[in-house]
Formats: C-alpha cells, structure tokens, sequence
C-alpha cells in the first residue's frame, strides 16, 4: 500500500539473492538507497521504483543488470551469473539530509556505498565510482542515533580514509588533480600517516612543480614503507630532476 518511490526519494528494502542453482549469495535485511544514485546493481535500479511499500517481488535479473561479465568476489557471484531476487520494498522516505541512524547501520551503508564504487571504478565508470564513494561519505559523516563506541569510532575513521583514498584515485581518472590532491589532504588530516595518501600526495605535488614539497612527503611515506620501490623511483626522478640544469 502507498505511492511508488519517486525520484530523489530513499528507500529501505530487504534483499536476497541467489543463483540459479538456488545457492544465496547475498542476504541484507535493510538495504538503503536512492534509486538512480548508482548505489545497486541495476536489476534493483529499476525495478524496485516500481513496487509498493509492503510489497515482495522478484526480480529476475542477466548479468549486465546484476555483477556484470565479471562478476564479484562481495557477494561471490561468478561471472556472467543471472541472479534471483526477493526483494521487499520496507520505507519509502524523502532524505533532504542525512538521517540518524546507528553507528552500525552507518558502517554497513558506508561499506555498501564504497564497494559498489569499487564495482563502477574496475569497470571504468569513474563518474559514477565517484558518486558512490561521496554517497558513502555522506553515511559515515552523518549523525549517528547513538554516540559510537571506541571500536566503532575507529572503523569510521578507517571507513573514511579508504574512501577518501578511492575517491582521489577517481578524481585522477576524470582528469581532476586539483581534486585528488584536496581528497589526500582530506584523509591526511584523519589519518597523517596513511601510505597511500602520503604516497599519492606526493606525487601530485611533484607534478604540480612543488618538488620540495613533495620530497617530505615521499620522504615520510618512505619512512612507513622503506621496501617500497614505487617511493624510492619518485623520490630518484625527483632529485634528478632537482640536481638538472634547467631545474637551476
């Protein structure tokens, strides 16, 4: 009963999944996202904007509308597979701002969020990587219904630099360095000693010229990774480059 979601609103949904054999592959008892935003695969896309709160469905779904050629190691969904869903359409809500929601919950929508940026990204969607990662953001820095405990407090850390990280590299691919350095600065600031923000932070000063800045960069990065030969080439072609004449 009650109007199908319209576009912009949120819903909450449950999900199973399953192969053609009937093996259940993926299991979420509230699922939730707002159709359109590229945050499940496209057999939910489209089909769950169709359905009435309260109502269960299946939907039947190829491969290009489930995990795609590939497939997917979370769930482990081999390639090519059709999948099977039931799925159960539980709220439909507008979400003109982030709701409180449970440390818990905002843990599994962030993770959720950033996985199937991961999924956009191997697939060259760097538009649509992009999106995901900011939507996962956006669960992890919402309100929580609850103060977090201390463990759940540093797996939203953790959470946001592997996003902020994700998000650098999909900045990079759209071409956007001003960008990505600003996403290494962000995850730098929750976490000063993150390898891959240091390393990646470095190398975008280098090439923006800022050769003494990206020295200490690379230089701390080094100082957590010593056996890293990625670090040790960048700081080799920078000292070379420092020590030419035309860098005089």
């Amino acid at each position: 009963g009650g109007p199908q979601p319209l576009p912009g609103q949120e819903v909450s949904v449950k999900v199973l999944g399953a192969l053609e054999d009937g093996e259940l592959v993926e299991r979420d008892p509230r699922l939730i996202f707002v159709p359109g935003h590229g945050e499940v695969v496209q057999a939910l896309e489209l089909g769950v904007p169709t359905m009435q709160p309260g109502e269960v469905s299946f939907f039947l779904a190829a491969f290009p509308y489930a995990y795609g050629r590939p497939g997917s190691r979370e769930p482990d969904v081999p390639p090519e597979a059709p999948l099977l869903f039931e799925v159960t359409l539980l709220e439909v809500r507008d979400d003109p701002d982030p709701q409180p929601l449970p440390p818990a919950v905002r843990l599994r929508l962030g993770s959720q969020r950033r996985e199937r940026g991961n999924f956009h990204f191997a697939r060259a969607d760097f538009a649509a990587a992009l999106r995901s990662y900011r939507l996962s953001l956006r669960a992890l820095d919402g309100p929580t219904a609850a103060p977090p405990g201390p463990e759940e407090e540093e797996e939203l850390r953790e959470q946001r630099v592997k996003c902020l990280n994700n998000c650098a590299a999909a900045e990079l691919k759209l071409g956007r360095a001003e960008e990505a350095l600003a996403a290494c600065e962000a995850a730098l600031r929750i976490s000063p000693d993150n390898g891959r923000a240091l390393l990646r932070r470095g190398q975008l000063l280098a090439e923006q010229g800022r050769d003494a800045e990206a020295v200490l960069v690379l230089k701390r990065a080094l100082e957590l990774d010593p056996a890293s030969k990625v670090i040790h080439t960048e700081l080799s072609r920078l000292a070379k480059r420092q020590s030419s004449p035309s860098s005089t």
